[in-house]
């Protein structure tokens, strides 16, 4: 993880999303998911699925210790992981169990379990959070909430999942707001239909430098 930024919660924040090549993280699941702006590409991603992105789904959220939700993701999710025997997907059992954050400006209450509801900015209630050190807050889906996090330079990793393909449109991970910063790639693995599983981790300033040659270099290469 790269150096605490000022007003950093304790623990480490992750964006885990899946993106086209292009950079569009909008609608991956399916057609109804996300339609703002006219949006007709929904469900882009499904049929790139195959065993090992499952398993490293499942990787994932064993790692995680909390989700931090959007009002749409966790919707979705509200809907979805409840219904789910935890005999076919274990999954389930550990993400009905474990803590939701959820950022809202609509929702009056959450009722999935261990559910809380966010008031306020996004930032200021996640910088708010007691979390412990070596707690793991992953971020899904909930693209307006990661702009805001993204702007307030809260994000401590990236778990990028990017699918062969571009769409030209959409909503992109990385919007106008974002703080610059250097990264690190920890790991990558490729599965059997080219979606590249990346995860970088923060890794200090920027640093800068030039591909031009230097006047007094060139004037000596000319003279030999």
């Amino acid at each position: 993880m790269g150096e605490n930024r000022p007003d950093e919660p304790t623990g480490t924040i992750v964006v885990a999303t899946f993106l086209t090549l292009d950079g569009v993280m909008q609608a991956p699941g399916g057609p109804e998911e996300d339609r703002a702006g006219g949006f007709e590409y929904g469900g882009w991603s499904v049929t790139y699925w195959d065993e090992l992105m499952g398993e490293r789904m499942d990787r994932q959220f064993a790692e995680a210790d909390a989700l931090l939700l959007g009002r749409k993701t966790y919707e979705l999710f509200a809907s979805h992981w409840p219904n789910v025997d935890p005999e076919d997907d274990p999954t389930a059992n550990r993400l009905n169990a474990m803590p939701k954050y959820v950022a809202s400006r609509t929702l009056e209450e959450v009722t999935w379990t261990n559910s809380t509801l966010l008031s306020g900015d996004v930032a200021d209630a996640v910088g708010d959070l007691e979390l412990d050190p070596d707690d793991v807050l992953v971020v899904q889906g909930s693209h307006d909430m990661i702009q805001s996090l993204l702007a307030a330079d809260l994000v401590n990793e990236f778990w990028l999942w990017v699918f062969p393909l571009v769409l030209g449109e959409g909503k992109r991970l990385f919007a106008d707001g974002t703080i610059p910063a250097a990264l690190e790639l920890q790991n990558a693995e490729t599965s059997s239909t080219g979606v590249q599983m990346l995860r970088y981790e923060r890794a200090g300033d920027l640093e800068y430098g030039s591909f031009a040659v230097d006047a007094g270099e060139d004037e000596s290469a000319s003279s030999e």
